[in-house]
């Protein structure tokens, strides 16, 4: 690396490589990140590796990349997996709709793909589970209930007849019965919407 210029203007820009990923640094420089106040490794480490014409270097992918720092990106990431135009690591193509074989999915329910359910998962009688929908570990769907497109994250419970659009859910929330979570919502680890709640 030759230069490097966190967040440039437009008339500064002279490449088309972002920073983005894992840094891996020498221990040995760590004396120069000061404990405090707030610090940035971006606007000031990196470009003192310049500055002293230290060893920086880059690897520069040209694949599939996205910024998931928004909800809409998060659940952007996710359809472009189903989808099949980022393979990810360990995940299996889902075009017809993936399920683990360790997932126990009663009669009488409807898993429309692409869609993801995982390991443990249990889908009572007459849910559905639309496309989009990520099915995390050890969740519990009860009867009747509703994914279109949601994202759960492992040990979730759907209510009976409840129905969520596409919404994140972290992990070990509690959808009661009857519920309604609609597109955009975002519930944060360990949440609980009671019984016949709209969000």
């Amino acid at each position: 690396v030759r230069r490097f210029l966190e967040k440039p203007s437009p008339d500064e820009i002279t490449c088309d490589t972002i920073n983005a990923g894992i840094y891996v640094l020498e221990p040995r420089t760590f004396d120069r990140i000061p404990k405090s106040p707030a610090w940035s490794i971006e606007r000031s480490f990196f470009p003192s590796l310049i500055e002293r014409g230290e060893t920086f270097v880059a690897h520069v992918y040209r694949g599939y990349w996205i910024d998931i720092g928004t909800p809409d990106k998060y659940m952007q990431v996710h359809r472009d997996v189903l989808d099949g135009r980022f393979a990810a690591p360990n995940t299996p193509a889902a075009s017809h709709g993936w399920v683990s074989p360790d997932a126990r999915v009663e009669a009488d329910t409807r898993v429309d793909g692409p869609c993801f359910i995982d390991e443990g998962v249990v889908i009572k009688t007459g849910a559905h589970i639309g496309p989009y929908s990520v099915v995390g570990r050890h969740c519990h769907i009860e009867e009747q209930a509703d994914v279109a497109g949601a994202i759960l994250w492992p040990n979730c419970r759907i209510g009976r007849e409840a129905s969520l659009g596409s919404a994140i859910l972290g992990r070990h929330c509690h959808v009661g019965r009857n519920a309604t979570i609609r597109h955009g919502v975002v519930l944060g680890d360990k949440s609980a919407v009671t019984d016949y709640s709209q969000l």
